[in-house]
C-alpha cells in the first residue's frame, strides 16, 4: 500500500521562501508499485532557473554563510543530521513510494546514508586545508581555498537522499551556494530534506530546490551564474553536460553508469561472495550504478558457483517494496522496464545460457516487475556484459586463469566499480590493483566515505568523499606575503 507521507506540492524553494512557480505546468510522480499517480510538483520554467540562480548568487555575495565560520556552517548541517534521524521512518517511505526501493533497504542504505555522509564529511572538513602558509627561497604564499561559487546539484532517481547529500554536503561545507535539481521521478524526498535544511537554520538563499524536464535541466547547467556542476547520472547524460560546461569551463564533477566486474579467484570462499553480491549485485532492484553486474568465475567453478547463485537469488523475496521480507520489488519506470526486457531478450539471442528468471514475476500483475534474471556462459564481448542495464540482471563469465579474468574486468568502457574474491588478501590487492577502475571492494569490504569515490574511463570525472571531495567546491588562491605575516599566520 502507498504511504500516507506522499503529497501534491504547489511551490518551489527559491531564497529562503517557498514560492509559486512561474508556470502551471506539473510533474506527475507515479508509484512504481500501483502505476497511479501519487503525487505532482511545479516543472520549473527558465523564469524560474534565473529566479533560483539569482537568489544563490545573492546569498553568496551578500549572505551570511560563505563568511560563517568552519564550525557554524558543520552546528547547521549537524542539525539537519538530527533532523534527518528524527524524520527517518518518513523519508524512506517517501523513496519506497517514489522509486520502488525495498522498504527495508530504504531504511538501513537509502536513509542511513545522509546521516554517515554528513559524519564523514564534517571529520574531513575539520582536517581540510582552508588555510595554508607556503614558505620558499623565492617567495611566502597565504594558499586560500574559497567557494568555487553557486553549485548546481543534479541528482538522479535511484539513491535520492544518499546523492542530495552527497552533492549538498560538501558544497556546503566549502560554502558555496546550491540550486538543487532531483530527478522528475523521485522529487518528494527533496521537499521534505529541503524543508529539514530550512528548519535547521540555513540561510536564504544558500539552497533553492526545482524539478525540471529535461530542457530546463540543461539550461540550469548552462547557466552563466552557475560555478560548478555536480551530477550523478547516466554517461549519456554526462557526455552531453560535460559539452556544455566545457564551453564555458566550467567546473564540472561526472559520477556515471557502470558495468563492474566481480572477480571470483579460484581461492574465493563463495559463502562470502555469495552474501556479498546478496546486495552487491541486486540492491534496489539492481538499479545502483557500482552494482557488480559481470560476474567473472573459473570455469571449472562456474557449475557449482551458478548453483549457490541460484539459491541465493531464490532465497530473495520479489514484490510489494512496502513489505519488510520483499528483498526486490518494481523497477522506477515503465520505460526502465522495458528497457531491461529488450537487455534480456538481447542475452538470449546472442547466445547467453538463461539460469533463472528472464520474465515477469507470477502473480504481480500491476507494478514494473522483471524477474531477477541470471545469465551464464556469457561472451565477454556480448551486449549484457558491455552495456548498463540497470535493472536486476547479472552475467557470469566463465575465465581459464588470472590474466584472462583481470583482462575481462578491463573489457569494458565502464570503470567505477568492482570487487575481487580470494582468500589471499595480499595478493588479492594485487589483483585489485591491476583494474582499471575507480574503487575495487576486496571480498565485500566496502571503502567507506572518507575514501574518493568516482569513475574512469565513460564512468566519469573527478571524485567525491574524502578530501578529494570537498577539492571541485573550492577555487584556489595564492596571497603574496611578507616573510613577517608568514610567521605570524
Amino acid at each position: 500500500m502507498s504511504s500516507v507521507f506522499t503529497t501534491d506540492h504547489d511551490t518551489i524553494f527559491i531564497g529562503g521562501r517557498w514560492a509559486a512557480p512561474a508556470s502551471g505546468k506539473r510533474i506527475e510522480v507515479i508509484s512504481p508499485l500501483t502505476e497511479q499517480r501519487i503525487a505532482s510538483v511545479p516543472s520549473a520554467s527558465r523564469e524560474d532557473i534565473d529566479r533560483a540562480v539569482a537568489a544563490a548568487t545573492l546569498a553568496l555575495n551578500e549572505g551570511p554563510w560563505p563568511t560563517m565560520t568552519l564550525e557554524d556552517r558543520i552546528a547547521i548541517l549537524q542539525r539537519w543530521r538530527e533532523l534527518i534521524v528524527e524524520h527517518s521512518e518518513e523519508l524512506a517511505q517517501l523513496i519506497t513510494d517514489e522509486m520502488g526501493a525495498p522498504i527495508t533497504q530504504s531504511r538501513e542504505i537509502q536513509v542511513a546514508n545522509p546521516v554517515l555522509i554528513v559524519d564523514a564529511y564534517v571529520q574531513t572538513a575539520r582536517e581540510y586545508p582552508f588555510r595554508s602558509v607556503r614558505r620558499s627561497s623565492n617567495g611566502q604564499a597565504l594558499v586560500m581555498r574559497d567557494p568555487v561559487g553557486v553549485v548546481a546539484a543534479v541528482v538522479p532517481w535511484n539513491m535520492p537522499a544518499s546523492l542530495i547529500a552527497q552533492k549538498v554536503v560538501p558544497a556546503l561545507l566549502a560554502g558555496c551556494t546550491v540550486v538543487l535539481k532531483p530527478a522528475p521521478e523521485s522529487p518528494l524526498d527533496a521537499y521534505l530534506l529541503v524543508r529539514l535544511l530550512e528548519e535547521a537554520g540555513l540561510p536564504s538563499g544558500a539552497i533553492n530546490l526545482v524539478v525540471a524536464d529535461r530542457e530546463v535541466s540543461e539550461y540550469l547547467v548552462s547557466h552563466p551564474g552557475i560555478s560548478k556542476v555536480t551530477f550523478t547520472g547516466s554517461s549519456a547524460a554526462g557526455r552531453r553536460i560535460a559539452e556544455i560546461c566545457g564551453h564555458d569551463f566550467r567546473r564540472l564533477t561526472l559520477e556515471l553508469g557502470g558495468k563492474s566486474a566481480a572477480v571470483v579467484l579460484d581461492d574465493a570462499d563463495l559463502d562470502v561472495v555469495m552474501s556479498s553480491l546478496r546486495l552487491g549485485a541486486f540492491r534496489n532492484n539492481g538499479q545502483i550504478c557500482s552494482l557488480k553486474t559481470r560476474l567473472v568465475v573459473p570455469a571449472s567453478k562456474q557449475a557449482e558457483f551458478l548453483g549457490r547463485l541460484d539459491a541465493m537469488v531464490s532465497s530473495m523475496p520479489v514484490g510489494d517494496p512496502h513489505d519488510d521480507l520483499t528483498e526486490i520489488g518494481p523497477l522506477v519506470s515503465e520505460r526502465q522496464r522495458a528497457r531491461v526486457e529488450e537487455y534480456i531478450r538481447k542475452g538470449s539471442h546472442e547466445g547467453a545460457r538463461l539460469v533463472r528468471g528472464g520474465g515477469r514475476p507470477a502473480g504481480l500483475e500491476r507494478g514494473w516487475f522483471v524477474e531477477p534474471t541470471v545469465f551464464a556462459d556469457v561472451d565477454p564481448n556480448a551486449t549484457i556484459a558491455q552495456e548498463e542495464i540497470f535493472g536486476p540482471v547479472v552475467a557470469v563469465i566463465p575465465y581459464r586463469d588470472e590474466d584472462e579474468a583481470i583482462a575481462i574486468a578491463n573489457n569494458s568502457t565502464y570503470g567505477l566499480n568492482g570487487a575481487v574474491f580470494t582468500t589471499d588478501v595480499e595478493h588479492g590487492v594485487e589483483v585489485a590493483r591491476r583494474i582499471h577502475t575507480g574503487t575495487v571492494e576486496l571480498n565485500g569490504n566496502p571503502s567507506g566515505f572518507l575514501a574518493p569515490m568516482g569513475g574512469v574511463k565513460s564512468s566519469g570525472m573527478g571524485r567525491e568523499f574524502g578530501p578529494e571531495g570537498l577539492d571541485p567546491f573550492v577555487e584556489l588562491k595564492a596571497i603574496g606575503i611578507s616573510r613577517e605575516l608568514a610567521a605570524r599566520l
